[in-house]
């Protein structure tokens, strides 16, 4: 109990110790005053290198590459740069075509994953430098990158990864505020406000966090289900994946994720009254594009109650409209779109954590799973 800190699991004590994971993890990097981010001691890549990239592959598995889903959105839309995500068990099987003038992130909690490690060597040998996202410090992955960016989330028990994906997204967004920074994308004052909105999360999810006793609530009236349909568009959609995947790995509940308009191309068949549905429908008012899709998300969810669908929302705080359409609804605070999947998740690993305490499985070792896969 003392390791738990008083917390009856390693799951539940390391989801409550994401505001001090992120707070580690972003606030020796940044001057909010100079409106600088720094990286450049740790990730050992060039300035010009980092100005000339054509292209960065991202490379990862699990919960590691819904992070680096996020970090996707996040370079494609500040850098203006194309980024590939790829699973790491898939990678070298399919001859990538990267090579020089490209960089290669590989993402990885423990550092020795088989597969992210076999990936980032098939990538250094095509030319391509390589920056390794690691919370464990001097791991194979870290030796062998040309750079490494550690997230400081703390020693991570559960196989369940929770705190070390709030912080890999975190890590993502720094390296793309740093990336625009190196290559002239912003402002010095678009940099001081990116960086003001990033240092406001950890307190942003300390709020989050005070809707566990709700969603404990939510978890005790749907225990009993064996299907979940998890669901989010745009950068939202990893959020989904790795909701879907937190509450098989722990629960044994079936479950997927599915962008959302990808719904209607089959997955809309299975929605009755015995399959839940969970949304992810947030919405930043001073973002156009998030605005639409909060529009579609609304008119998704209409369509999923006149199938007599059961439907559990994350939204944000204030959303009265999204209130009067769903079963559940679970707020997060409002936040820019990029960053929002970092108060998202919180709720779902709760989801997933309280689902599983009450019937009666081992949340911390679930069966088959190993904290690290270290054979491929």
């Amino acid at each position: 109990m003392a390791d738990k800190g008083g917390f009856p699991h390693f799951m539940l004590k390391e989801i409550f110790e994401q505001p001090k994971g992120l707070r580690d993890t972003i606030e020796p990097r940044v001057s909010l005053e100079e409106g600088i981010v720094r990286l450049e001691d740790e990730i050992r890549i060039s300035v010009d290198d980092l100005r000339s990239l054509r292209r960065i592959n991202i490379v990862a598995s699990g919960t590691s590459r819904h992070a680096g889903m996020a970090g996707q959105y996040m370079m494609q839309e500040l850098v203006n740069i194309p980024v590939d995500v790829d699973y790491a068990s898939e990678f070298e099987y399919r001859n990538p075509l990267i090579g020089p003038g490209e960089l290669t992130i590989v993402i990885t909690q423990s550092g020795e994953t088989a597969d992210t490690t076999a990936a980032q060597r098939e990538a250094k040998a095509k030319g391509s430098k390589t920056i390794a996202i690691s919370n464990v410090v001097d791991s194979t992955i870290a030796r062998e990158a040309d750079g490494v960016l550690y997230t400081h989330a703390g020693k991570e028990v559960s196989i369940a990864s929770t705190k070390a994906f709030t912080a890999q997204m975190a890590v993502l967004y720094l390296f793309t505020l740093y990336l625009g920074q190196v290559r002239g994308k912003f402002s010095k004052d678009q940099r001081k406000n990116y960086i003001r909105e990033l240092l406001e999360m950890p307190d942003k999810v300390q709020r989050v966090l005070e809707s566990a006793p709700h969603c404990e609530q939510i978890a005790q009236r749907y225990l009993d289900q064996a299907d979940f349909l998890f669901m989010g568009r745009a950068i939202h959609y990893p959020v989904a994946m790795d909701g879907a995947l937190k509450l098989k790995e722990v629960s044994y509940i079936h479950a997927e994720g599915y962008p959302t308009g990808e719904i209607k191309h089959g997955p809309i068949a299975l929605i009755d009254e015995h399959l839940p549905v969970v949304i992810v429908a947030t919405h930043d008012k001073n973002d156009g594009g998030s605005m639409l899709r909060y529009e579609k998300n609304m008119a998704n969810i209409k369509s999923f109650k006149a199938q007599r669908g059961r439907v559990i929302a994350v939204a944000t705080e204030g959303d009265k409209e999204i209130e009067a359409i769903t079963d559940e609804v679970i707020y997060v605070p409002e936040a820019p779109e990029l960053l929002s999947p970092i108060l998202e998740i919180v709720p779902l690993q709760l989801f997933a954590y309280y689902i599983t305490v009450k019937k009666g499985l081992d949340v911390d070792k679930p069966r088959n799973l190993v904290k690290s896969v270290t054979l491929e």
